[in-house]
């Protein structure tokens, strides 16, 4: 009886762990304003480009054309890295064509540089927070 209830629980314990597993993925493309791609107009040059300030929302494009959206990222660390080649790991919903980032990694110089965590953020918040009161 008892290896019958531990093996149930180990099963229940892989049914909910599954869908975490499932979705944790990496996404490797250029960051892009979400008008531009999904118009077909010409996307800025640089994050100097004027045409910055006009995007509400940045997407991730893959080379396939395929695109993801970063709800837990602010536009504008997004925007600082406007056209350049990115890897972005975290939970990926592909419900909502998005991705929930943990990292996102630019390359620079032939390298992958972390440009943002959750984890640093989160941290920096915090010690904001305390400074505060």
């Amino acid at each position: 009886m008892k290896k019958k209830n531990s093996l149930f629980f180990v099963l229940g314990c892989l049914f909910v762990l599954l869908p975490v597993w499932a979705t944790a993925a990496t996404v490797e493309g250029t960051i892009q304003g979400y008008d531009c791609v999904v118009t077909g107009t010409v996307c800025p040059v640089g994050k100097e480009d004027p045409y910055v300030a006009t995007q509400d929302i940045f997407i991730i494009l893959t080379e396939g054309k395929d695109y993801y959206f970063v709800p837990n990222v602010d536009r504008s660390i997004l925007a600082r890295h406007v056209n350049q080649k990115v890897r972005v790991s975290g939970e990926l919903s592909s419900k909502y064509n998005s991705i929930k980032a943990e990292t996102i990694e630019s390359m620079e110089k032939g390298a992958w540089k972390l440009a943002w965590s959750a984890e640093e953020e989160k941290r920096m918040r915090e010690q904001i927070e305390r400074r505060a009161w």
